[in-house]
């Protein structure tokens, strides 16, 4: 290992950076710089940390160019923020846990990381101390043989219920799942892991609990883990509880014990590490004896992968994956207890993660004119209705917007009203509504009838927060009902001005849209200008749901081509279809095979991978790009869940094909 020093900065001087200063000092490849503060004249700064230049601010910590690396010390709510902060100056970072407030939130620093090729760690230091590493080779030996249980505990007790204390306050991410419960966590996961050979495992069932405070965050909490292996883990949390804080293994042949394992059965500064294997009534003590500062052990190995230019720890520590996979441990516990962090919500969440203003609606994703919309659009739309909260949705809708995305895809049926619930909180919470163009469905089987539109308009306005959509369908059609009864309700909600752009239906065949035209024409009424109909390379070969219909045959785009009638194309990129999900020896997932799989798809697919290859980009990316390219007014949906789907979509910008190769792409 070579004698350079990692330069570190701290932000943040509580008592946890206290605690890394020491082991720091102690470290084999660390030397604290400097310390940032936001009050410099704080008295014991120069004492607590000792030969540290003292920085007035985060910002010029960040700035400095003798900063190597930084530890994020702050409170939980600000760890994200700095982070990415961090990523864009082109800093290291390790992060006090939890690394942020969600696996959402998590994922999205991740993703700043990613792209400035910088390192990004969770600071459990626990899983860096030898004592880990032991634990982790017993449990694979088979010492107690098949581990079937495992209890591990964190908790403490303040005393007294302090509402405005970190550990309590909502506004500061309060309570013990967060500040600790995350320790037994990822021990659960780490011990269930080494039973299966792995680094970690995640659960497939959280089931959890809490007692709240009258701030709405826990005072002490469990959950039940269970894993595909059968291991069942019992974890438990708090800070108002004095818990045992041991880790117990139960194993077919006996058991481990471990007391105050998270700071190796000492302190905050020296633990030797004690393992008691308990068998047949005998106890058998295990100690790895180290003395060094616990703290270093996560100092060097961030040091270690900054040197060898890895952007994760190496086991035992925390890597992305783990830290993604505990965080979505807390996110679910803390869905089943019922918390939800007033910092999270939409009146708390003014600025973006990275805590600034929402940025201008430009970047890479082009805009164009629309037939009937009187504003500029996006080149594609963004769906969004997986997310259940203000907090993880606008991370996405955020980032949509600033690379230049406006038009946003909802519907009265998603999440149950969800989707335009959020959309209605972000838009006047970022003041975006005139710049978007707004999406609105409704009727959907089995309530497909005219009187329903306008009912459910009215309901989805007023969740939107708003009094029009620029685009209107009627999500299913219902042939019961003659045609021009749809047209008649649609036409009211136009002249009513709430319906400003073009409208239709979403899942209509070519005759009813034309049956519809016609009759619009013959009455003097708005004519239905737009669809949102399944269009894709792939052609979907039966319903995907019930009531579907597909674009991507021949005589419907030459249809679409003729009339220059507008799609929103949903499932445009073949719902996995061109990527390694799908193949023609891959027949575990049973909507591609039944909606997507025959010679002609894969004789697409097998175009779009050779054409991906000569581009150097993906098949996905080449599936996309065909979308945009027909000659009639096509704009996909797309519906990525993180920042790194998000950003990988749009590299179907960089193609333009010709029409040549959207011929050859389609039929070779």
């Amino acid at each position: 290992m070579t004698d350079q020093k990692i330069r570190w900065g701290i932000i943040g001087p509580g008592s946890i950076a206290k605690a890394f200063q020491g082991g720091v000092a102690g470290s084999k490849h660390g030397v604290l710089a400097a310390i940032a503060t936001r009050d410099p004249n704080k008295p014991g700064l120069a004492t607590d940390f000792p030969g540290a230049r003292i920085i007035h601010g985060y910002d010029a910590l960040l700035a400095d160019p003798e900063i190597d690396a930084v530890y994020i010390a702050v409170p939980h709510t600000g760890h994200a923020e700095w982070a990415i902060k961090a990523a864009e100056a082109g800093k290291h970072v390790l992060v006090e846990k939890p690394f942020a407030l969600s696996a959402f939130e998590m994922d999205a620093v991740f993703h700043a990381h990613r792209k400035a090729g910088t390192f990004a760690g969770e600071a459990f230091m626990y899983r860096l101390h030898p004592q880990a590493a032991k634990l982790r080779d017993l449990i694979a030996s088979g010492v107690i043989g098949d581990v079937r249980m495992i209890q591990s505990s964190f908790g403490f007790s303040m005393g007294t219920f302090q509402p405005q204390h970190r550990l309590f306050a909502s506004d500061l991410a309060g309570g013990g799942i967060l500040d600790v419960g995350g320790y037994p966590v990822s021990m659960a996961r780490f011990i269930a892991g080494a039973a299966l050979g792995k680094p970690f495992a995640d659960p497939v069932k959280v089931s959890g609990t809490a007692k709240l405070n009258a701030e709405g965050t826990d005072d002490w909490a469990a959950a039940i883990l269970t894993f595909e292996n059968g291991i069942v883990a019992q974890v438990s949390c708090a800070v108002m509880v004095n818990l045992d804080n041991v880790l117990r293994i139960h194993g077919s042949e006996g058991r481990i014990e471990v007391p105050d394992f998270w700071f190796a059965g000492g302190d905050r500064t020296k633990g030797v590490g004690k393992i008691d294997i308990i068998k047949n009534g005998k106890t058998e003590t295990i100690s790895v004896g180290e003395e060094r500062h616990v703290y270093s052990f996560e100092a060097d190995a961030a040091a270690e992968a900054i040197f060898a230019k890895r952007q994760e720890l190496a086991a035992p520590g925390m890597s992305w994956a783990d830290s993604l996979g505990n965080a979505r441990v807390l996110d679910a516990w803390r869905k089943d207890a019922g918390i939800e962090f007033s910092i999270e919500k939409s009146d708390k969440r003014v600025n973006t993660l990275s805590n600034r203003k929402l940025g201008p609606n430009t970047g890479v994703i082009p805009k164009r004119s629309i037939p009937g919309l009187g504003k500029q659009a996006s080149a594609v739309a963004l769906g969004f209705e997986d997310f259940r909260s203000f907090a993880s949705g606008s991370i996405l809708l955020d980032a949509f917007w600033e690379k230049g995305g406006n038009i946003f895809d909802t519907a009265f049926i998603y999440g149950g009203g969800y989707t335009e619930t959020l959309f209605g909180e972000w838009q006047k919470n970022r003041g975006t509504r005139e710049g978007a163009v707004l999406i609105g469905k409704g009727a959907h089987s089995p309530l497909c009838y005219p009187d329903v539109i306008a009912k459910q308009l009215t309901q989805s306005l007023d969740r939107l927060q708003t009094d029009y959509v620029d685009v209107y369908f009627m999500h299913r059609d219902n042939l019961d009902v003659p045609v021009g009864e749809f047209v008649d309700a649609m036409d009211a909600e136009v002249k009513k001005g709430r319906i400003r752009g073009p409208f239709g239906g979403s899942n209509w065949t070519k005759e009813r849209f034309d049956e519809a035209t016609a009759y619009a024409e013959r009455t003097g009424k708005t004519k239905p200008m737009a669809l949102s109909n399944n269009f894709a390379l792939s052609e979907m070969l039966v319903p995907i749901w019930d009531g579907c219909v597909t674009a991507s045959t021949d005589d419907w785009k030459a249809w679409l081509k003729e009339r220059q009638v507008t799609n929103f194309s949903w499932s445009s990129q073949g719902r996995g279809f061109f990527t390694d999900r799908a193949g023609r020896d891959k027949l575990d997932n049973e909507e591609l095979i039944r909606c997507w799989y025959n010679d002609k798809n894969f004789a697409r697919r097998d175009r779009a991978i050779e054409l991906a290859a000569k581009l150097g980009k993906s098949p996905i990316h080449v599936a996309l790009a065909f979308v945009l390219a027909q000659p009639f007014p096509s704009i996909p949906l797309i519906g990525p869940r993180t920042l790194g789907e998000l950003d990988d979509s749009l590299l179907a910008f960089d193609i333009k094909l010709t029409p040549e190769q959207v011929s050859w792409l389609d039929n070779g």
